[in-house]
């Protein structure tokens, strides 16, 4: 059913109160004009809506949408009640609420409204898990979506976008995602803006996880320059955190540690809690690597880390990487069995769809399962992070994972074809 147009409720309520044309006019505005209104043949600034819905005694939103302020209040009431459930890690119900508002038909004459629950109900399906339906709702938002009318929120969500296809495997699609709004910003003249900086250094992850370290050690210095002409702290807090990332994969592990603790630095107070989860998580990561000797240090921060994402907006995945550093953490200090059972955990929070963070969990449970003297399931585990990272076209982490694996059946007397087949799967993932 057609919804009546602005100009048909101002005439109706118009005719209802008993007030003729140039009264509702007068003085601000002509008679004509209200006519030409009412015939839908100009459409009013917005000034004019809110002096018109004060002349009959209605609100602008009415005027504008149709919707009654009664029905306004209760789908805002909804929404925040989304955003605090998705920001206290309550994904599902999050999800449930933004589907509430999306599934109201007055939604649709609601568009600002209509556009934040598509696009929490978006990050509530990532929070918890749902990758397909995420990047479904992304797409379409981001192909209504303009740079020019909001640049911050059209990367925002150009970001969430690569995330998601990069989480689910699809790397190449996740490159294209960044790299094309970059391009675009880059063409509009807005490449010194905060936004270009985020939407950087989610091509930096990309090419990373690609295994691309030449693009991703130029792209890695270009963010540090561009973020530090910019100056603000959130930008220079993201160049930073991916400039950590870049030296990790070049094994300069100390460098790293350097990098993540400037970005920690300038992370303060008013980082986005998810973002800042997994700077702390990586942080950790990095002194696992580089300091040994401080794995029970990394271990803490990691389980409070682990406290804190499981109660604020960040999702299964993020939970999912902590774990699994903590496994990774338990396994360094000489406890594969706990090790084991976190990386268990992780992969039971996953589910059974390939996923990158999957595939970490089943590196670290292979070698929390070398440790403990479970040859036959290192075996497995690393065998499927091997041919899930390899699928997931990771060519660097599934060449090291089938490394590993053939390390692994070396060790156990393995007979030589198995034990070569592998070394000859990493050395094709690396191009050789």
């Amino acid at each position: 059913m057609d919804r009546e147009t602005l100009g048909q409720r101002i005439r109706a309520l118009r005719i209802r109160q008993g007030v003729s044309q140039a009264q509702l006019a007068f003085p601000e505005l002509s008679d004509s004009y209200i006519s030409l209104i009412e015939s839908d043949k100009r459409v009013p600034a917005p000034s004019v809506v809110e002096l018109l819905a004060a002349k009959l005694n209605c609100s602008a939103t009415y005027l504008v949408s149709g919707v009654s302020e009664d029905v306004v209040d209760e789908l805002r009431v909804t929404l925040d009640y989304a955003e605090i459930a998705l920001s206290n890690g309550a994904a599902a119900e999050a999800r449930a609420r933004y589907a509430e508002v999306l599934a109201s038909a007055d939604a649709v004459a609601l568009p600002d409204m209509l556009h934040q629950a598509r696009w929490g109900h978006a990050l509530a399906l990532e929070a918890a898990g749902e990758l397909e339906e995420a990047i479904a709702g992304l797409r379409e938002l981001t192909a209504q979506a303009s740079a020019e009318s909001d640049l911050d929120h059209w990367a925002r969500l150009h970001v969430a976008l690569s995330r998601c296809l990069r989480e689910r495997g699809d790397i190449s699609a996740g490159v294209q995602a960044a790299e094309s709004a970059l391009r675009h910003l880059i063409a509009a003249g807005a490449d010194s803006t905060d936004a270009a900086v985020h939407l950087g250094a989610a091509l930096l992850t990309a090419f990373i996880e690609r295994g691309d370290l030449v693009r991703a050690g130029q792209l890695a210095a270009q963010l540090i320059e561009r973020a530090e002409r910019i100056g603000s702290p959130r930008a220079r807090m993201v160049a930073y955190w991916e400039a950590a990332h870049v030296a990790e994969i070049r094994g300069d592990h100390e460098e790293g540690v350097a990098l993540a603790e400037r970005a920690l630095m300038l992370a303060g107070d008013g980082a986005d809690p998810r973002d800042l989860g997994r700077l702390r998580v990586r942080y950790a990561a990095l002194l696992l690597r580089a300091r040994p000797d401080q794995a029970a240090h990394a271990r803490d921060l990691l389980a409070r880390v682990r406290d804190e994402i499981s109660a604020s907006a960040s999702g299964e995945i993020d939970v999912a990487w902590c774990l699994t550093e903590l496994a990774r953490a338990e396994t360094a200090l000489g406890r594969p069995a706990e090790g084991a059972r976190l990386a268990e955990e992780a992969l039971d929070l996953l589910g059974d769809a390939p996923r990158r963070a999957a595939a970490g969990a089943l590196t670290v449970l292979g070698e929390a399962s070398v440790r403990l003297g479970r040859r036959d399931r290192a075996v497995e585990a690393l065998t499927r992070a091997a041919t899930c990272l390899e699928e997931m076209e990771s060519s660097r982490e599934a060449a090291q994972a089938w490394f590993d694996l053939a390390e692994v059946l070396a060790e156990t007397g393995t007979a030589d074809e198995p034990r070569m087949a592998a070394y000859r799967r990493a050395l094709t993932c690396v191009g050789v």
